[in-house]
């Protein structure tokens, strides 16, 4: 099987910087752009001609970099927080319309991803719940795309098992020092269930970066989530 062909947007950010050390040492991949802020994307995916795009660049502009490559005939996954589910949608339609698959993950850790399937269940008995996420103080967006992923989630299981939806307030904080955490907590008279997750450096990513890749390689649609990537490879 020949490598996935890979652009990354972004490349010169955290993530974007990391993500081109793990394709790089990966023969699954070839690394065939590394794009950065001022460059003409369009002209960078057309000239690549890459299988997959891995967009990691800065919030609210992940929808507008995602139609690009599915435009160029390439599968993105969006790492940039900030798509509405009205972009999912939009993209979904898009991706369909050329038989082709892309991603939004706000998260591409696997432990987070844990910790949402978690909050799901306990949401599912109609627990009071409420998030707190705290970022480095470079992040500009608040509350984070996977805090609100996760509120999403818990209001949908919620709905599901018969219950108010309800809100879940999302707290942000933003101070040097930081780089990314969360925690869910459930409440219920006399007890609290608190959910934590810590990343540390970006190598949490690491194995949602190239899950999410393959996944996205194979898939018709768009989707958020990285959870059916880590599925697809938990079965392979």
């Amino acid at each position: 099987m020949s490598a996935l062909r890979v652009a990354v947007l972004g490349a010169t950010g955290r993530l974007g910087a990391y993500a081109c050390r793990v394709l790089e040492a990966d023969q699954g991949f070839e690394l065939v752009a590394r794009a950065r802020a001022g460059d003409d994307l369009a002209r960078v995916l057309r000239g690549s001609s890459p299988d997959v795009v891995f967009e990691a660049t800065a919030a609210g502009l992940g929808a507008r970099h995602a139609r690009l490559a599915l435009e160029s005939g390439a599968r993105p996954l969006v790492a940039t927080s900030g798509l509405t589910a009205e972009e999912v949608r939009e993209l979904d339609l898009l991706a369909r319309a050329r038989d082709l698959g892309g991603l939004y993950a706000p998260n591409l850790s696997r432990g987070m991803w844990l910790v949402q399937r978690a909050a799901e269940e306990l949401a599912r008995h109609g627990l009071a719940c409420e998030i707190v996420e705290q970022h480095h103080d470079r992040k500009r967006d608040a509350p984070s795309g996977t805090a609100l992923d996760t509120a999403r989630r818990v209001r949908e299981a919620r709905q599901a098992a018969g219950h108010a939806a309800g809100s879940v307030p999302v707290h942000s904080v933003r101070l040097p020092g930081l780089l990314a955490h969360q925690e869910v907590l459930f409440g219920a008279p006399g007890e609290l269930v608190t959910l934590r997750h810590d990343a540390f450096s970006s190598e949490a990513y690491g194995p949602g970066i190239v899950a999410g890749l393959r996944h996205v390689a194979r898939r018709v649609g768009f989707a958020t989530g990285i959870g059916a990537a880590f599925e697809t490879e938990r079965g392979a």
